[in-house]
């Protein structure tokens, strides 16, 4: 009789410890803590029903799936990332033109780093 009460005013103590200010409803978040402290069974109680915004799990995504404007971001794959296949083209013409680079001042005379003749003075 004497464990459950204690084990949830426990959990509501913590809980609403970890809850930023914005989150909390009705009361300032110092005030909850207090109802909970002092009221151990009706406080914790209406910590847990009353005293947090709470978002619904939708899909089963976690809350750290939510932005701060109250959308949900989607997961994208990296192959499905428009913005990610974007930077790999980038990147495959950033070496394909210093490869053309090279190979152009290798026809024109110039010395590449391959070339194993010394540079002639």
């Amino acid at each position: 009789m004497f464990i459950l009460p204690l084990a949830l005013m426990i959990y509501a103590f913590i809980d609403c410890l970890n809850t930023s200010e914005e989150d909390t409803k009705h009361l300032p978040k110092i005030a909850w803590v207090f109802i909970i402290l002092l009221f151990w069974v009706v406080g914790s109680i209406g910590w847990l029903f009353a005293g947090k915004v709470r978002h619904s799990a939708a899909g089963g995504a976690g809350l750290s799936s939510w932005q701060p404007g109250g959308r949900r971001q989607q997961w994208v794959a990296p192959d499905d990332n428009p913005d990610f296949l974007k930077s790999l083209k980038d990147d495959k013409a950033a070496e394909r033109a210093a490869a053309e680079e090279e190979e152009r001042g290798r026809r024109e005379g110039g010395t590449g780093p391959d070339d194993k003749t010394p540079p002639t003075s």
